[in-house]
């Protein structure tokens, strides 16, 4: 359902939260999150055009968030690199439909809708503090309280 760009963009991002005290180069960046280097300084870049991340070159440069964990959404990363397309009229072009959406395409537009909403409100902490059995690509930031998940309230998400 999402492309590579929004999945390396959310591993970067995640990556940078979890190392607040100072910059780090694509090459740290791409060796902790798994992606290839040259593509991941695209989305990079992406990012830096978005707002969502600082690049400064020279000695002790690198990339940086612009935004605190807490402030920064999922939804800002996604649309930073691969926007959520709403379905607005019919995708086929049938001129009886218009904006009047068909019923399949109106009950996708609104699983979109889901997803655009869950990401709004789900912050970048919310994920770095997410309790798991499993291993996270990046290590955590020291001191950060994990909250439970069913303590995160998504509206129009049942659990």
């Amino acid at each position: 359902m999402f492309s590579e760009k929004v999945e390396y963009a959310l591993r970067a991002v995640a990556y940078l939260a979890s190392k607040p005290s100072g910059a780090r180069t694509v090459e740290q960046i791409a060796v902790a999150t798994k992606v290839s280097p040259t593509y991941l300084a695209k989305v990079i870049q992406k990012l830096v055009h978005a707002g969502i991340a600082k690049s400064q070159r020279g000695i002790g440069g690198g990339i940086t968030l612009a935004k605190s964990a807490t402030e920064l959404t999922m939804l800002e990363v996604v649309n930073a690199v691969d926007p959520i397309r709403r379905i607005e009229s019919c995708p086929l072009g049938l001129e009886s439909h218009g904006v009047r959406l068909c019923p399949l395409h109106k009950r996708l537009d609104q699983a979109h809708a889901l997803v655009e909403e869950a990401f709004r409100s789900t912050t970048l902490a919310e994920i770095l503090s997410e309790p798991s059995d499993s291993q996270p690509l990046c290590d955590f930031p020291s001191g950060v309280q994990r909250q439970p998940l069913d303590t995160i309230a998504v509206e129009g998400v049942d659990r």
